[in-house]
């Protein structure tokens, strides 16, 4: 929530609202109030606020309400609707009640204030109305008992609940404003940021005359503006007050003295009304008519509940128990269900479009829907209710389990009959006229580049074969050695090193620049190491380098990767101040790190077997002319040791110092937690510029990563960052999120750090972080118990590995089987 600068002072205004606290007229107890006579009405001394009985907004006609109100709009209701045979009555007793009839002992509401010294009420023109004893001492009031609105002078603590139907309103004790579905689901949840900085101990909220949403607590130095109504400071007599409606929306409205039932809207919490959960009720699809939200229902397999009114959802015309044949799932292109705490603890699953239906189908979900925002998720409706969402702008698929058959809606009625048929003829047409277009380029351009090199020394054999890689599915291109040999130059120019082998720079025949790496140390054969080989080119990501092609030849194994002009990051990490010229500013460093956790989330998350990387570090992460990051080395570990990876001893360790997650060096088992870890020590690296175990005085002799949490706890943000940043244009919300981001990744217990799909939505800002516990001063050289000498450690070599991850209760991370069509979970 973006916090606004303090309006000045109004002076005029100050003193109206000092002076406006005429003594107000006494209502002597016995005194009552006729919903039958119109005229019946208990005003405050300037009449600008009135209680008594109007007609109910947009209810049947005959239906009134008991309301305190402002220009006919009520800010305050005794009790439920009512007729006009009712009546509101300060009873004897001192207890406001509300009667179904004068001659009714039994009250539809009350006070509850019965003999506890109540002599008589007021109103008054804040529009407070209080019940009072002899001395004036406010027993009782509407402020203190609000229904939905709160007005000018009104306080809202975190005691106090504004309700409206099913919706509720109300502050946290940490100072965040929520607003619930039914008091459980949390559809908004805005919480304070940064410039909040304090621990809030009793916040309370109010609305300005001015037009400001403001929250004041002790421990604040001056009160937050949450929110401006868009009319702020307009002069006139407007009162402004904040009101959660019928709809699930909380919005600040306002209303000139005089202008009768007119109010505007001025601001709203919830800018997408169909975010509000079951605003169209159960099994209702909320979409747009221009800028108006309607609501319908999924199929023709529904109907609604209520024709006259859309909002109240929609039923099955055969519900799924009286099904007399089998079960099917419709389904909705451009749909999502929404969900919200706490149903993202138990309803959200890693997995494809498919499995997402299935696994709904075959289980006990009445819904699902599938993301197709590269995030991986799921949404499996276990819940008696749905609310849906239709946008041709949402990158989602949902299913409906429906009784067989499924019936989508009728899109366009019969009178449009002849223009469907019409546009389908010329839809025809055009894909007839760009598919023989198509065919004729191809043709074209075969015959030029069979004319132009069919007696090419230049090309040979690898021309025929390399061709594949433009024009075929996408598998891995076969080459020989010696067309390797020859497109490296016989391994002239050396890019690196790693645990697998060198990497050469090299130029393919058809002039495209690759990387070749010399792969060492292989174990399997030659079936086995295509298999793998064809596994790791199947694996395609932005942010993950692709494998071109392979050479199996005898001895000679060797991988053909995209080449990446700018190499890899620890190049612009770590360079020295004489390489100035490498320095990366903030928005680089901040996208690579971003972009990196994005591909490792593809390979855990996404694919349809996990690969746990398990070398993550800046020589592994390579940036493109654009500075676009890529994750490389990924899924090498069967093509060197076809054994079990699960478990390992300490000597096939074989991760790199400083980035190893401490299960590793512990014996325990490896998961997609592992990588975490070593990401975190990344994206500390990114933000300080030096490496995670760096020991010196600056440090104060401590591993960096250990005191860059103690100068976090101190508030030192800019003693982490690089101090090549310092000076230049910064986003200190990225700087602080980032730092918060790699504490979360580093802690000790894998069950602590969080999966590679949240980290990407923390870093995008979309979830609140909170504060992270301090990181254990685990070290490589003692864990568990265990004492490992530096040779234990053999080497600062790549190490990676794709595989099942073990579904052990020792397991953090994510277990995916190739073979099971079982729910995927998060096991923490």
């Amino acid at each position: 929530m973006k916090f606004l600068p303090p309006p000045p002072l109004r002076l005029p205004l100050l003193i109206l609202l000092l002076t406006a606290a005429a003594s107000a007229v006494d209502i002597p107890l016995g005194s009552t109030l006729y919903a039958s006579d119109s005229n019946s009405r208990w005003p405050s001394p300037n009449n600008t606020f009135t209680l008594a009985f109007i007609p109910e907004p947009n209810s049947a006609a005959g239906t009134l309400i008991a309301a305190l109100t402002y220009n006919n709009i009520p800010i305050w209701t005794a009790g439920p609707s009512t007729t006009s045979s009712a009546v509101l009555r300060l009873l004897t007793s001192g207890d406001l009640a509300l009667l179904p009839s004068p001659t009714s002992t039994t009250p539809l509401w009350s006070s509850s204030t019965a003999n506890i010294g109540v002599s008589a009420a007021s109103l008054d023109d804040y529009g407070n109305f209080v019940l009072k004893n002899s001395s004036d001492a406010v027993l009782w009031s509407t402020f203190d008992h609000p229904t939905d609105t709160i007005v000018p002078t009104q306080n809202l603590n975190v005691n106090r609940t504004l309700s409206s139907g099913l919706y509720s309103f109300k502050i946290h004790q940490t100072g965040n404003l929520t607003l619930r579905w039914n008091n459980s689901i949390v559809y908004y949840n805005s919480g304070l940021n940064s410039t909040a900085n304090s621990t809030v101990r009793n916040p309370i909220l109010d609305i300005q005359a001015v037009g400001i949403l403001r929250l004041s607590d002790p421990s604040f130095s001056s009160p937050l503006d949450l929110a401006y109504s868009s009319d702020y400071a307009e002069e006139g007599n407007i009162l402004r007050f904040l009101k959660l409606d019928s709809d699930g929306n909380l919005r600040i409205y306002s209303s000139t003295l005089g202008s009768s039932g007119v109010q505007n809207i001025r601001w709203a919490a919830v800018t997408d009304q169909c975010q509000v959960y079951g605003y169209c009720g159960n099994m209702g699809i909320c979409s747009y008519n221009d800028s108006y939200p309607v609501c319908s229902c999924p199929s023709e397999n529904f109907e609604l509940v209520d024709p006259r009114d859309s909002r109240r959802g929609c039923r099955r015309r055969v519900e799924l128990q009286d099904c007399p044949g089998r079960e099917a799932m419709l389904q909705l292109e451009h749909s999502r269900f929404l969900t919200y705490s706490p149903e993202l603890s138990s309803q959200v699953f890693f997995m494809g479009t498919q499995p997402c239906r299935l696994n709904c189908l075959s289980g006990p979900c009445i819904a699902s829907t599938s993301l197709s925002d590269g995030s991986g998720l799921c949404y499996l409706k276990s819940g008696n209710f749905v609310s849906g969402y239709h946008s041709p702008a949402i990158p989602s698929t949902s299913f409906v389990k429906v009784c067989a058959p499924a019936m989508p809606n009728r899109a366009v009625s019969s009178v449009n009959n002849g223009i469907t048929s019409r546009w389908r003829l010329t839809a025809w047409l055009v894909v007839v006229v760009v598919a023989v277009t198509l065919l004729g380029l191809i043709i074209v351009e075969g015959g030029l580049w069979w004319w132009c090199f069919r007696n090419s020394p230049k090309f040979g054999a690898l021309s025929s074969q390399y061709a594949l890689l433009e024009y075929a599915s996408g598998a891995p291109v076969q080459f020989s050695y010696k067309e390797l040999h020859k497109a490296t130059k016989g391994f002239k120019e050396k890019l690196g090193a790693g645990g697998f082998g060198a990497v050469y720079k090299g130029v393919l025949a058809n002039r495209t620049v690759a990387a070749v790496k010399q792969l060492e140390g292989i174990e399997q054969g030659e079936k086995q190491f295509r298999m793998e080989v064809a596994t790791i080119s199947s694996t395609h990501h932005l942010n993950l380098v692709r494998l071109i092609g392979f050479c199996s030849e005898g001895k000679h194994r060797l991988l053909v990767y995209e080449f990446m002009k700018n190499s890899s990051l620890d190049n612009f990490l770590f360079s020295s101040e004489e390489q100035s010229g490498k320095h990366l500013n903030w928005e680089y460093r901040y996208n690579i790190a971003l972009t990196t956790a994005r591909g490792i989330t593809y390979l855990h998350e996404e694919c349809r077997d996990c690969i746990v990387h398990c070398d993550i570090k800046p020589e592994n992460i390579l940036l493109d002319e654009n500075y676009n990051a890529k994750v490389s080395d990924f899924g090498l570990a069967k093509l060197v040791n076809p054994k079990d990876h699960r478990y390992r001893t300490l000597t096939s360790v074989r991760g790199t110092r400083g980035y190893l997650a401490p299960e590793w060096i512990a014996n325990l088992p490896i998961t997609s937690k592992s990588d975490v870890y070593s990401y975190g020590m990344v994206l500390l690296e990114i933000v300080s510029g030096r490496r995670n175990f760096e020991v010196s005085e600056k440090t104060n002799h401590k591993k960096f990563s250990l005191w860059a949490y103690e100068e976090f706890e101190k508030g030192n943000f800019e003693g982490i960052v690089d101090r090549r940043l310092i000076g230049n244009e910064m986003n200190m919300e990225q700087v602080i999120r980032a730092i918060k981001v790699s504490f979360w990744c580093i802690q000790e217990q894998p069950s602590q750090r969080p999966m590679m799909g949240k980290v990407v939505q923390m870093l995008e800002g979309v979830m609140v972080i909170d504060r992270p516990p301090a990181p254990k001063a685990v070290t490589e050289g003692s864990i568990c118990g265990t004492s490992i000498t530096g040779s234990s450690i053999s080497a600062l070599s790549t190490f990676a590995t794709s595989m099942a991850v073990p579904s052990s209760s020792s397991a953090s991370g994510k277990h995916v089987d190739r073979a099971s069509s079982s729910l995927l979970h998060e096991e923490t």
